[in-house]
């Protein structure tokens, strides 16, 4: 199983498709506050359809409490600021893929203690803009399924 990570997320309606994309493919979704919308927002769970109410989240105050209950874990941070991209990572079963919110992305201040594991989607480098964070989550762990052999999915 894979962990999806959303860092302060700010959309309900991207939320609420990455939920549907954990249910479907048997990954955890973690939620990081602050939320910029409500757990009961409609958005939320109009995207979520009526997967919402069957997929495996957790919720954590901050950060600093997700470190605290998820230690010993390999985490990958989704950024636009590394060079190396998701397809050269070595995902493996368990592990976590982190984003951050639509308008900011990943701190700097997290991004730079983990260089190591930080991935990117290539895009045109001069637009200064990013793809939806929905679509970018279906990227990266489509890519982690795939080297895992989609962990009998299929």
């Amino acid at each position: 199983m894979f962990n999806i990570v959303l860092l302060e997320p700010e959309k309900p309606a991207n939320t609420g498709n990455i939920g549907r994309t954990c249910l479907l493919t048997n990954s955890k979704l973690h939620l990081i506050r602050p939320f910029y919308f409500k757990m009961d927002d409609k958005t939320l769970r109009r995207t979520g359809l009526d997967y919402w109410k069957d997929v495996n989240i957790e919720i954590y105050d901050n950060y600093e409490d997700f470190l605290n209950k998820n230690q010993n874990i390999n985490i990958y941070y989704a950024t636009t600021k590394t060079n190396k991209t998701y397809a050269e990572a070595k995902f493996k079963d368990g592990d976590y893929i982190m984003f951050g919110k639509e308008s900011a992305g990943i701190p700097e201040s997290i991004l730079n203690s983990n260089r190591n594991n930080c991935i990117r989607i290539p895009m045109i480098k001069d637009l200064k803009r990013s793809l939806n964070l929905a679509n970018s989550v279906n990227i990266i762990l489509f890519e982690a399924l795939k080297q895992n052999n989609f962990l009998d999915l299929i």
